[in-house]
Order: C-alpha cells, then sequence, then structure tokens
C-alpha cells in the first residue's frame, strides 16, 4: 500500500513525519503522524499509538502535546492517526462536531450510511499497525495505546478487547461509560442503531466486567476543573468502580486545577511515556 510523505521535520534528532494513504477499511485517504525516534535509524523500535478526542485530526498531539522528547530517549515510535474518515460525501457527516467528521469513536458502525466508511475500530486495530509494521523499522511485537477524551475511550477498549496485544495503556480524561453519556448515546445510536445491548461491546466499564483476568496497568489522569467531567460526559467513577469489583488495578489520579485541553495532558505526557516505556522495553 503507497504511502505518500506529506511533511518531515527533525525534532530531538529524530522526525516527525506525516503520511497520507488510502485507507481500504475506510474508503478514502487518510493521514496519520508517526515520529521515528533516532533509535530507529539502527534498530526495531517499539510503537505507541496515541488516539485523539472529538474534532482532532493527526495534527493535535504532534504539534501540542509535546511529547518528543521523553519518546526520543526511550526510543519510541509513536503514530498519531486521523479521528475519523475523511471527505466521505456521506450526508450529515459535517453537520455537528460529536458525530460523523472528527468523531469516530472508535467503532464499526453497522447503521447506514455510515457502516460502509466509519470503520474506525478495524483501521486501528488492523489496517493501520500492518500499514506502519510494512513501512517503518518497528517491533510488531511491542505495541501500547494511549488517548485523550474519546481516544482515551478507544485506548481504553482496544486494550480490553484483545488481550495481549496491547503492552500497556493510559489515558487522559477518557469517555469512560459511553453508554451513559450524551456524547456516547448520540454516537452509538447514529452508528450502531438503537438495541443498546450492541453498545457494550465499545464501553470500557462494561468490557471491565466481562475481560479475561487483565495483566493491564492502567493510568488515567483526569482534570479536576473539566468542564466535561462536571459535565458527566466521562464518569471515570464508574470505570474505576468495575475495575475495582474485578480487582484490576488502576492508577487514576485526578489532578487540580488542570481542564479538558492539551496543556493538561502536556503537563502529564512525560509520565505516560514513561508508563509505556517500562512495558515496551521491558
Amino acid at each position: 500500500m503507497a504511502l505518500k510523505q506529506v511533511s518531515s521535520n527533525k525534532c530531538f534528532e529524530g522526525f516527525q513525519k506525516v503520511f497520507e494513504h488510502d485507507s481500504t477499511e475506510l474508503k478514502c485517504k487518510m493521514k496519520f503522524g508517526i515520529y521515528l525516534p533516532p533509535k530507529a535509524e539502527t534498530g526495531k523500535c517499539p510503537v505507541l499509538y496515541w488516539l485523539s478526542g472529538l474534532t482532532c485530526t493527526e495534527q493535535n498531539f504532534i504539534t501540542k502535546a509535546g511529547f518528543h522528547q521523553a519518546a526520543a530517549e526511550h526510543g519510541l515510535i509513536v503514530v498519531a492517526p486521523d479521528t475519523s474518515p475523511r471527505g466521505c460525501n456521506i450526508e450529515g457527516e459535517d453537520e455537528s462536531w460529536d458525530f460523523g467528521t472528527g468523531a469516530g469513536f472508535y467503532v464499526d458502525a453497522t447503521e447506514d450510511p455510515w457502516k460502509t466508511n466509519y470503520r474506525m475500530y478495524s483501521y486501528i486495530k488492523d489496517e493501520l499497525p500492518k500499514l506502519i509494521n510494512a513501512n517503518f523499522p518497528t517491533d510488531p511485537e511491542r505495541m501500547s495505546v494511549f488517548g485523550h477524551s474519546m481516544g482515551g475511550h478507544g485506548a481504553l477498549i482496544f486494550a480490553l478487547k484483545n488481550p495481549g496485544k496491547y503492552k500497556s495503556v493510559s489515558a487522559f480524561a477518557p469517555i469512560c461509560n459511553p453508554i451513559q453519556c450524551q456524547w456516547g448515546k448520540k454516537a452509538f445510536g447514529g452508528y450502531l442503531g438503537s438495541d443498546t445491548s450492541k453498545w457494550e461491546a465499545y464501553d470500557a466499564t462494561q468490557l471491565v466486567k466481562s475481560c479475561p483476568d487483565s495483566h493491564l496497568d492502567f493510568l488515567i489522569d483526569q482534570g479536576k476543573d473539566d468542564q466535561f467531567l462536571s459535565a458527566g460526559q466521562l464518569l471515570p467513577d464508574n470505570f474505576i468502580a468495575a475495575c475495582t469489583e474485578r480487582k484490576i488495578p488502576v492508577v487514576f489520579r485526578l489532578q487540580q486545577g488542570y481542564d479538558h485541553s492539551y496543556f493538561f495532558i502536556a503537563t502529564f505526557i512525560n509520565d505516560h511515556i514513561k508508563h509505556h516505556a517500562k512495558y515496551l522495553n521491558a
């Protein structure tokens, strides 16, 4: 599958690049950011996948999070895909910021008119890693996942639905229980239909209740002044309660004074890179 380089910038002796490709899952052109640390010039590196939140493209994380120095030091390739298919000419795809374009919710849609293109779950789980492993100096056995908000939801469900695939998982302000919040109800209703039992397959709080004994070590950072926490969109307490019941360890850090923005992410990103490096470089 042909990759077209869109940009390349030297950063902490490595390179932050953006590529475009034709996606077979999403049936459109997709972009992703990839940071290649200096170590990638001489050997294979583990891969850390970042999943972004609502309205984001591949650009938000690579320009705002300030992760490059830590990724360079720990020898991690970091991949930041887009958050939805683009330009599919589906009626209604650009009507709201929390559904359609920029809001793929990391599910495989089953409903018309979304089911042909909106297959972000399969894209992130299968197509993208195959593409990355075929074109870059990766160690395919060593991969991890993290994300923010809608992407934090994505990171949690990818780790929970695929035991053993990811060495570690972490999240910033994840949507922990989408079947119980307005964002989730809107997205899942549109992509997955009205049968709410089908929604549970993409809900981290539900998945924890039935997942096989997890060897995952969850790290979650949440800003205490996050407007979406107080609005009941994120519901971390539900996820923590489900984990506690199953005796699954979670490090949940409520960070005083921080909101939902990339300023919050940038503050704690090094802790998350270190968390993943511990497992990826073990």
